[in-house]
C-alpha cells in the first residue's frame, strides 16, 4: 500500500519465482472491452499458447471494471472464464491499473489469479526487478494524481461499490468520456511519463536496478540514471490501431526479449 503523499516511499512487496521456472512474461494495458473483440481473441490465443511458467499482468487488463459482481454476466464473464482456464495451467498475477483498480479479491480468488501489490519486486534468475503499473509515478499529471487519490480512498471505494451495478456502469462510462476528452485536449505529441528521480529512488531503496511498467503506452527501453534502467510495456490494440499492437515482454535466464503477437490476429 502507498504511503501518504505522491513522493513518499511505498512498501516494496516481494515475489520470488519458483526454482524450476524457465521463463516469465509481462503484459499490460490490454484495455479489454466488448468493443475490441480482436484484441480479446488475441489475448485468449496468447494465454492458450504461451510456454511461460508465469504471466504477470501489470494493470489495465480491462478498459473499465465496476466491481467483482460484474463477472457473472456478459463480456466480464467471458474474461473471468478465460483467466480461470489459464490459471489452471500456469501462474497468473494481476496488478491493478488506473482503469481496473476496482478488481478485487473476489474476482481474483474465483479465477485463481495472484494479486500483486503496486509496486512489487520480482526475484528471478538471480536478479531483482521492480514491477509497477506506472501511473503512481506520473507525478506531472497533476489532475490525474488528484483523481487517483480520490478513487483509491477506501471510503470512496466502499460507497461506489454499494451502488447498483447499472448505476456503476453508467458512472464508468462518464469517467471514460472524461478521460477521452482530456486526451483530445492534450497537445499533440505530448504525454505524461514517469518521474525518473522518484522511480530511481524507489529502485535504489528496493535494490532493483530494472523497472518494468506500463501505463504510458510508449513501449521501449532506456536508462533512467547510471545503473538504473527501465522497460516500458506496450498497450494492446488489434482492433483500431494501424499497425495493430500486442507485445509481450519475456524474461528468462538469458535476459529480456519482446515478442509481437499482433500478426497472429491478421
Amino acid at each position: 500500500m502507498m504511503s501518504n503523499g505522491p513522493t513518499a516511499l511505498p512498501t516494496f512487496w516481494e515475489v520470488e519465482a519458483a526454482a524450476n521456472w524457465t521463463s516469465i512474461e509481462f503484459i499490460s494495458d490490454l484495455h479489454l472491452d466488448e468493443s475490441t473483440p480482436r484484441t480479446f481473441e488475441t489475448f485468449a490465443s496468447y494465454l492458450k499458447g504461451t510456454t511461460a511458467d508465469a504471466v504477470y499482468i501489470l494493470g489495465d487488463l480491462f478498459e473499465v471494471w465496476v466491481g467483482d459482481d460484474s463477472r457473472h454476466e456478459g463480456f466480464e464473464a467471458r474474461c473471468a472464464d478465460l483467466l480461470s482456464e489459464a490459471a489452471s495451467r500456469l501462474t497468473l498475477g494481476f496488478m491493478a491499473g488506473n482503469r481496473d483498480f476496482l478488481v478485487g479479491s473476489d474476482m481474483l480468488k474465483a479465477c485463481g489469479v495472484m494479486a500483486l501489490s503496486d509496486p512489487t519486486v520480482m526475484i528471478a534468475f538471480n536478479q531483482r526487478v521492480m514491477l509497477t503499473h506506472g501511473d503512481a509515478l506520473c507525478l506531472s499529471d497533476v489532475d490525474y494524481q488528484r483523481f487517483r487519490a480520490q478513487v483509491r480512498n477506501p471510503a470512496w471505494r466502499a460507497d461506489f461499490l454499494s451502488r447498483p451495478l447499472a448505476e456503476r456502469r453508467k458512472a464508468a462510462r462518464h469517467i471514460r468520456e472524461e478521460s477521452e476528452r482530456r486526451k483530445r485536449e492534450q497537445v499533440a505529441g505530448q504525454y505524461f511519463d514517469i518521474d525518473p528521480a522518484t522511480a530511481v529512488r524507489w529502485m535504489h531503496e528496493a535494490g532493483a536496478p530494472l523497472l518494468i511498467h506500463g501505463h504510458t503506452h510508449m513501449p521501449g527501453a532506456d536508462e533512467l540514471a547510471p545503473g538504473f534502467g527501465r522497460q516500458v510495456l506496450s498497450d494492446w490494440d488489434v482492433d483500431h490501431a494501424t499497425p495493430p499492437r500486442a507485445q509481450v515482454l519475456r524474461w528468462d535466464a538469458t535476459g529480456l526479449a519482446r515478442c509481437s503477437l499482433a500478426c497472429s490476429a491478421d
